[in-house]
């Protein structure tokens, strides 16, 4: 009995690629074509091609801001003990939440721990008067730069959750990041440097892992990169030693060969056209990646400035210079982790925990924010300093605080954004946010709408159904800018 091979069904690509002598594939080539581009959003002038998947596009709106570094606090900061100052935890010390204790209190009777009271001392700061604690010195100085949001919440109760939705919107995993949102929307100012980066400060995995910069359903070439400090800010992009420029041009071309043979064949596979892309951006990074990462070209008062020269600020303070060296040569989106690992999650011992990663962050981020502002770039980039959620007014342990994302607090500075102000507010014990209530999904949309971005037209097609950054929620609160 004659038997005849089986070939696998493929994918629907595929099929329409072979059927009918290929012309089903001409009308997918268009749809997919279509797909590529962001409503509204046209590539720059000869940008287009495989070699530029993320080239300048044009934004939808005027941006304010260029690029965004977001100073992530891994863990969740205490609002009740930085920026959002509560006199009631001080009256309430010890005593569990009254029954009937404010508008939004009145339900909260569950809440049975006592009352923890902030040990902090308060100042106003700057010509605008902001409430910052002492445990920010050097970042209470800068408090006229500041748009301190006071009431941000969040869905996700558990860090993956809470981390997860800060970083795509959602608690459930799967979505593009934000910064690979807007590198979908703008592409890149700089060829020759990934457009989305993400730097940590301990070698602890953040929680979720690389999935927090992922891309999600969108081609891979979006996510996140990893950089790291030294000679080689990207692990194995060195080129071997003995090997010549030449011998690596030849080997990279053969490798590019037998990609495209092969991606031509799978058209669905964007992990691969990411692979080939990566491997052209690798090549033009030799070069550019370690002058973008070498802090021994900046002057010692530079130096000096983010901390470098003490051991408790080297850390997060070179993350800090490397972002602001980054967003100078044009790369769009800049992820600094602080806490990686979930260190400022303070169940207990919340002194001890909080005093020490601010002592860490604080002169770092001011230096950040000061250099900025004098070398012009602070109008034109964002800075966005948060965690996944705040703390609680109640006591964990006697001496810590329990997540909060019913009501927390975010501050941005730069991109437009009108310094010097406080924006909503929580209850009076800091519990729940009632003023000017801001979502995580508020939240992006503000930061793409800075960017240009108009959270409702960033659309990507993924099978079949319009995908937007924020699910379709959230609005941009564009009084931020002083703009009622």
């Amino acid at each position: 009995m004659k038997t005849f091979p089986v070939h696998s069904a493929g994918s629907r690509r595929e099929f329409l690629a072979k059927a009918g002598c290929g012309f089903g594939a001409l009308a997918l080539a268009d749809l997919l074509a279509a797909d590529a581009v962001p409503a509204r959003t046209l590539a720059a002038p000869g940008a287009a091609g495989l070699n530029r998947p993320v080239a300048p596009r044009r934004p939808h709106l005027r941006p304010r801001a260029r690029s965004v570094i977001f100073l992530f606090m891994e863990g969740g900061p205490s609002h009740l003990d930085t920026f959002d100052p509560k006199p009631a935890l001080d009256r309430l010390a010890g005593r569990p939440i009254p029954e009937g204790f404010g508008e939004v209190i009145t339900a909260m009777g569950e809440f049975r721990s006592p009352i923890l009271p902030s040990r902090r001392t308060w100042k106003q700061h700057g010509q605008s008067g902001l409430w910052v604690s002492d445990w920010l010195p050097q970042v209470a100085q800068c408090a006229d730069e500041l748009a301190v949001i006071r009431s941000c919440w969040a869905d996700g109760i558990n860090h993956s959750t809470g981390v997860c939705q800060m970083n795509t919107g959602s608690i459930l995993a799967g979505r593009p990041s934000l910064g690979s949102w807007v590198t979908y929307g703008l592409g890149t100012e700089n060829a020759n440097l990934p457009a989305f980066v993400v730097l940590q400060d301990t070698p602890a995995q953040v929680i979720n892992g690389p999935r927090n910069w992922g891309s999600g359903f969108m081609p891979a070439v979006h996510q996140g990169v990893r950089m790291q400090g030294g000679s080689e800010p990207i692990p194995n992009l060195n080129t071997p030693e003995g090997l010549t420029a030449a011998q690596q041009r030849g080997k990279l071309g053969f490798l590019d060969r037998l990609n495209r043979r092969f991606a031509a064949g799978h058209p669905e596979q964007t992990e691969l056209e990411a692979r080939i892309a990566s491997y052209e951006l690798a090549f033009r990074m030799q070069a550019e990646a370690p002058e973008a990462v070498d802090l021994s070209r900046e002057t010692e008062a530079t130096r000096r400035l983010y901390g470098l020269d003490e051991a408790e600020t080297a850390t997060f303070g070179r993350m800090c210079l490397q972002a602001r060296r980054l967003v100078e040569r044009g790369v769009r989106f800049v992820q600094l982790y602080s806490g990686a690992g979930s260190r400022w999650d303070a169940h207990e011992n919340l002194e001890k925990n909080h005093s020490a990663l601010f002592r860490q962050t604080d002169q770092p981020i001011a230096g950040l924010l000061r250099d900025l502002r004098s070398r012009g770039l602070l109008d034109e980039t964002l800075v966005v300093w948060g965690g996944e959620f705040g703390r609680t007014p109640m006591s964990e342990k006697g001496t810590g605080r329990d997540h909060n994302p019913t009501g927390f607090t975010m501050w941005m500075a730069g991109g437009g954004v009108q310094g010097g102000q406080a924006i909503g507010s929580t209850d009076e014990v800091g519990l729940r946010a009632v003023e000017d209530r801001l979502h995580v999904h508020d939240l992006h949309s503000t930061i793409l709408w800075l960017m240009g971005l108009d959270a409702m037209e960033l659309v990507y097609t993924h099978q079949g159904r319009p995908e937007r950054p924020t699910l379709n929620e959230g609005e941009a609160f564009r009084r931020i800018v002083g703009v009622a």
